[in-house]
């Protein structure tokens, strides 16, 4: 009898996981094709506890230098403010990014931000005041549908995702675990919507 509660649950936990990566992947990570775009906005993560870039933050970062250097967006918004500790996210990416040699004129800082529905808010009002409308949104790849879920909120923008790499010192569980838990919160999101936020247009 025990043999067979086991497989029962195995097998609705194998269930389980599959519905939850299958909704996961389904979700659309752009609304636009283009490869070009009129600025690139790299999501915050916090930094170290000495205001240092986290390894998450560095590769995010550094991918979004990357995409600058080879022609994607002229401008780089960096967004995230002090959410999980005193320093600004945002003020350390910058820091990050010019000593990769972008220049500060190319540069936005957004630090009010203190999660990624705040990155996307703030961010929108920059893009809206310099009359932009097209964006690239780089973030870490298990953060890219909840953030495509935000993104489309925003009917009049025209954006796409694109991911950075898994920081190398980070183990292999550490990512599985990131992708599970990103998976489990878009099922919630996409079966029972975004409650009421101040920040989300239509909630």
């Amino acid at each position: 009898m025990f043999a067979l509660r086991f497989w029962l649950t195995m097998q609705v936990a194998t269930a389980t996981t599959a519905a939850l990566m299958a909704n996961f992947h389904a979700i659309p990570l752009r609304n636009t094709d283009a490869k070009h775009f009129d600025a690139i906005i790299v999501l915050g993560t916090p930094t170290n506890a000495e205001g240092t870039p986290s390894p998450e933050q560095r590769e995010r970062t550094e991918e979004g230098v990357r995409e600058f250097k080879a022609g994607v967006a002229p401008i780089l918004i960096m967004t995230g403010g002090a959410a999980h500790n005193t320093f600004v996210e945002a003020e350390a990416m910058k820091k990050l990014a010019v000593s990769e040699g972008i220049p500060a004129e190319d540069l936005i800082v957004e630090g009010q931000a203190k999660d990624t529905i705040q990155n996307i808010y703030y961010s929108d009002q920059i893009l809206e005041a310099h009359h932009w409308h097209t964006v690239e949104v780089v973030s870490s790849s298990h953060h890219l549908p909840r953030t495509a879920l935000i993104l489309s909120h925003w009917k009049d923008l025209k954006w796409s995702t694109h991911a950075s790499h898994w920081p190398p010192e980070y183990p292999q569980a550490a990512q599985d675990a990131a992708f599970a838990h990103e998976a489990t919160y878009c099922w919630t999101l996409t079966h029972e919507g975004f409650k009421h936020n101040t920040y989300l247009p239509g909630t």
